[in-house]
């Protein structure tokens, strides 16, 4: 009964105590939101409703009312930036770099913000050397991150793997891919130079960074074809299977080449039916449709295509039925079939580009690295047609 006593006792001692502390808190929320101009508000407003233009002019009138403001200032320099006006935020942000006063932490915000608008305008030796000063600072994982950057777009494949294997999480696996399509780009170089022992040499290290590293077993193969070592060039081809399936289409043309040189033409399309069965793929489809004309089979390759398409119907796949079927119609239906082909085909043009995994960029041609967002082996040789079937 006299704890019951106690805490009748209590609590309105506590409601009290509360009560107080939320009218001194709501006083100096008010007394600092007295202290900031309008046009900061205003500005908010412009960047909640997405009005960046209509921001800026806002927090240049509320930095004129109160310069000393950093806030604001960082608030510019970014939203230049994103507009475009890489040369404004350059120097809002040097004039903060100048400023006295500045704690540790707000002059490192300041350095890597000019950084960034470097990078952005494309000064990219001057974004490097701010990048560089950042490593070992509170922003050295932000420093690493730009710095891989600039060294893709410098093509330093060295330097982006040194960055690349530094970043915190490397051990984790995450940069494997990114480590060994560097490897590729080294090995590519090597390559045009001659200098095949180097080039095998770094595409063994892209294999040991990421043993589905498909680029680097391609060049394998393209090394040994070079010097005719064919029974190596056809085990590297035919290992991508075990690696990435996608990427057979990339391999079919060369190892039916390959066999119909050696006299093996039966064995090349046999192969290539296999691949095409257990991994369908309109431009595997393709290789073996043409694979099949080049044996002066049109018959085959009209059986072929026919079949697929009731397994897959497809657009593209419909509109290599047409071609197939012109070529074995009799000549007075050929005309319609040359027709109906003819519409078709102009469908067929909005499905049959490559499309980017990350980013959704599209291209009528194959990229190791998207144009769009820079992503490696995103962007594998699939048509968007077949996305649209099988995401």
């Amino acid at each position: 009964m006299e704890i019951q006593l106690w805490w009748l006792l209590a609590l309105p001692v506590f409601f009290v105590m509360g009560w107080v502390a939320a009218r001194i808190d709501i006083k100096h929320l008010l007394q600092e939101s007295r202290a900031l101009p309008r046009s900061y508000f205003k500005g908010l407003n412009f960047l909640l409703n997405e009005q960046p233009d209509q921001a800026i002019e806002a927090f240049i009138e509320a930095a004129r009312v109160d310069p000393e403001t950093i806030e604001l200032h960082f608030a510019l320099g970014s939203l230049f930036r994103r507009r475009g006006e890489t040369d404004r935020a350059i120097r809002v942000h040097q004039n903060l770099m100048e400023r006295d006063g500045l704690t540790d932490a707000q002059r490192l915000h300041a350095l890597s913000e000019l950084g960034q608008d470097y990078l952005k305008a494309g000064l990219l030796d001057r974004a490097e050397d701010i990048f560089l000063k950042l490593r070992g600072t509170a922003n050295d994982e932000e420093a690493l991150k730009n710095l891989l950057e600039i060294y893709q777009q410098e093509k330093e494949w060295a330097k982006a793997i040194d960055i690349a294997e530094a970043m915190p999480n490397h051990s984790d696996h995450l940069w494997q891919r990114e480590v060994a399509e560097f490897h590729c780009e080294l090995a590519a170089i090597e390559m045009q130079a001659e200098r095949h022992d180097a080039a095998r040499k770094l595409l063994n290290e892209a294999l040991t960074a990421n043993r589905k590293c498909v680029r680097a077993t391609l060049l394998l193969a393209e090394l040994a074809a070079k010097v005719d070592d064919e029974e190596t060039a056809t085990e590297h081809w035919i290992r991508v299977e075990q690696q990435n399936p996608v990427y057979l289409s990339l391999v079919a043309e060369k190892l039916m080449a390959l066999h119909q040189a050696q006299g093996r033409r039966e064995q090349g399309i046999a192969l290539l039916r296999n691949w095409l069965e257990h991994h369908p793929s309109l431009d595997l489809l393709e290789a073996v449709f043409r694979a099949e004309l080049e044996t002066g089979s049109p018959e085959a390759a009209y059986t072929l295509v026919r079949d697929e398409l009731r397994r897959n119907p497809t657009l593209l796949g419909l509109d290599k039925l047409l071609e197939a079927q012109i070529l074995v119609a009799p000549p007075e239906r050929r005309s319609d079939l040359e027709l109906i082909k003819n519409l078709i085909h102009n469908h067929t043009r909005r499905v049959a580009r490559y499309r980017c995994d990350a980013c959704g960029f599209k291209a009528r041609q194959f990229y190791w690295r998207c144009p769009g967002c820079g992503g490696w082996e995103t962007y594998p040789p699939k048509r968007t047609e077949e996305f649209d079937i099988n995401p």
